[in-house]
């Protein structure tokens, strides 16, 4: 049985992603072209309404209670781990191969006919940036089952498992700060989003209950105050142009108390959301919302820079940021835009659509496959949000922590991942204990 409450989360997290980067993102042009900037750096008095909408950690507690009813799906099957880790990376992969597909095939074209220039060159280097959080998701995908294991073997002392991630994310963010070791910072990437991710453990365990949640809204908010005033971090949650440290690349201990207070904040939240969702409609707008969620993710920024383009290309000017004027546009400006992603969404959510997976994989080579294909995905999904889809022929680069990566390097790399997911199915594949193919979880 579904948990309603899970899916409205899980819709609610991309929403509040997708609105937020239609408020932040501004690009004005200058005389030699466009440039970008960020609402909050403009009104830095707005940095603190991130504590509410740096949703991403939500995402990630529904991500680990969507993998615990996973993983017992698959074992109730006779499956294993590359049945798991081809089920739910290929869920992601699919909208995101035909993201990355479309948007190489026009960043090679306007390369080509030698356009890459002002807002175009913005558009081929911003619009991947999303992908980031998918590249992070998919690594915690591959560690799910071994993870799940840990969680079941310890019981009732489980919580150790997300305390123990929260006190590597201290230690090295002192090791970054206090010993000025930066490079042991990306750590976080794994110790923050990993952490978040076994609470989604215990929530499918039915062991955050209110005086649980009470507990982590609390002393998480508690912390975060803490840290955001006497310690090094920013108060914004998001990372900002020209900041010296980013709460969020790479992860910080005080997103990870963000992280706490949010999830006991939507934890307290369930009981009356609980009974919102009984009514038909609501319920069914979810269900509808979650068919396509992804694909609006993926091509949420692209709607943004063809209507900026538009205006460009017009003049029309906005207001000043932050007047009256311009707030006063907001609605509209989130309306025709969401409107504009619905249309896009129309198009293309069959990408997004749920398949049926098969189970069996042929035991130790589909498991080696698996992790193969998943390493590969994870690499080259966060490659491409590093160095965009612009420069192709040109040959542009950039890091990915120490790793330089091109626009063909990266998408190569989700290429060869995806088939190494594919064939892990084996030669001879079984459908479940029916003989039939096991509709995807």
């Amino acid at each position: 049985m579904r948990n309603r409450y899970v899916d409205l989360l899980r819709v609610v997290s991309l929403g509040v992603v997708i609105a937020g980067h239609w408020l932040m993102v501004i690009v004005e042009p200058t005389a030699t072209g466009v440039r970008a900037t960020n609402t909050l750096a403009v009104l830095p008095g707005l940095q603190p309404v991130t504590w509410l909408l740096q949703v991403m950690p939500v995402f990630f507690l529904v991500g680990g209670f969507s993998h615990a009813t996973a993983i017992a799906s698959v074992r109730r099957r006779g499956g294993g781990y590359a049945d798991f880790v081809r089920s739910r990376a290929g869920r992601l992969l699919r909208p995101t191969a035909v993201f990355v597909g479309l948007w190489l095939a026009v960043a090679l074209a306007v390369e080509a006919a030698g356009h890459d220039q002002g807002l175009l060159r913005l558009a081929m280097r911003t619009v991947a940036q999303p992908l980031w959080f998918l590249g992070v998701y998919l690594g915690i995908v591959a560690l799910a089952p071994p993870l799940h294991r840990l969680h079941r073997a310890l019981g009732r002392r489980a919580w150790l498992v997300p305390a123990g991630l929260g006190a590597a994310a201290a230690l090295v963010d002192v090791l970054r700060f206090a010993f000025e070791v930066p490079m042991v910072a990306y750590l976080n990437v794994a110790f923050v989003w990993l952490a978040v991710h076994q609470l989604g453990y215990l929530y499918a365990d039915a062991r955050l209950g209110r005086r649980a949640a009470g507990l982590l809204a609390g002393l998480g908010l508690a912390a975060t105050v803490a840290l955001t005033t006497a310690g090094p971090y920013p108060v914004s949650m998001v990372g900002l142009p020209g900041a010296p440290v980013s709460n969020m690349s790479p992860p910080t201990l005080a997103l990870l108390t963000h992280a706490a207070w949010l999830v006991g904040l939507a934890l307290l939240l369930r009981a009356p959301a609980a009974r919102w969702l009984e009514r038909p409609r609501v319920w069914a707008a979810v269900i509808r919302a979650n068919g396509a969620a992804m694909t609006a993710f993926l091509w949420h920024l692209t709607v943004l820079f063809a209507v900026l383009g538009g205006l460009l290309a017009l003049g029309v000017a906005g207001p000043p940021v932050g007047s009256a004027a311009w707030w006063g546009l907001r609605p509209l400006w989130i309306a025709a835009l969401a409107l504009l992603t619905l249309a896009v969404v129309s198009v293309l959510r069959w990408a997004d659509r749920p398949r049926r997976a098969s189970i069996g994989g042929p035991g130790r080579p589909g498991t080696v496959a698996a992790i193969g294909g998943a390493v590969l995905c994870t690499l080259g999904v966060l490659g491409l949000s590093a160095v965009g889809f612009g420069g192709i022929l040109a040959g542009r680069t950039a890091m990915l922590v120490v790793v330089p990566v091109t626009p063909a390097s990266a998408a190569t790399a989700v290429a060869v991942g995806g088939l190494l997911l594919w064939l892990s199915r084996g030669p001879g594949v079984r459908y479940g204990q029916e003989g039939r193919i096991v509709p995807q979880f």
